[in-house]
C-alpha cells in the first residue's frame, strides 16, 4: 500500500492560526481605539469644567482679597494682604499635593485592552 504524504496538512491549520490570530489583533485594535476616543473625550470635558472652575474661582478670589483688603485699609492694609497671600499658599500646597496623589493613584488608560490581552495570552498558553 502507498502512502501518501502531503505537506498540505499542516497548512490549514496554520491558516486557521494566522487568521484568529489576525482576529484576535483586529479586536484589540478596536477595543485600543475605543478605549482612546473615550479617554479622549473625558479628559477634554474634565479640562473645559476645571479651567471655568478655575477662572470662576480666581474672580471670587479676586474679589474676596479685594474686599478684605479694602475692610483693613484703615488699620493695616499690608498686614491683611500677608495673611491672604499665606492662605493662598497654604490652600495651593494642599491642592498641589491632593492632584499630585490623584495622578500617581489613578488606573491605567487602558486598562481593559490589558485585562483582555492577559485573558487571550491565558487561553492561548498551556
Amino acid at each position: 500500500m502507498e502512502t501518501k504524504h502531503t505537506d498540505e496538512a499542516p497548512a490549514p491549520s496554520i491558516k486557521k492560526m494566522g487568521g484568529a490570530l489576525a482576529g484576535l489583533l483586529q479586536g484589540h485594535l478596536e477595543l485600543v481605539g475605543i478605549e482612546f476616543q473615550e479617554e479622549r473625550a473625558r479628559v477634554f470635558k474634565l479640562f473645559l469644567l476645571a479651567s471655568i472652575g478655575l477662572t470662576l474661582g480666581l474672580l471670587i478670589l479676586v474679589g474676596l482679597s479685594a474686599a478684605i483688603v479694602i475692610a483693613f485699609w484703615d488699620s493695616n492694609p499690608i498686614a491683611a494682604i500677608l495673611v491672604l497671600c499665606a492662605l493662598y499658599a497654604v490652600a495651593l500646597a494642599v491642592c498641589m499635593s491632593r492632584a499630585i496623589r490623584l495622578a500617581k493613584e489613578s488606573a491605567s488608560p487602558f486598562q481593559a485592552t490589558v485585562e483582555e490581552l492577559a485573558r487571550n495570552r491565558e487561553r492561548l498558553l498551556p
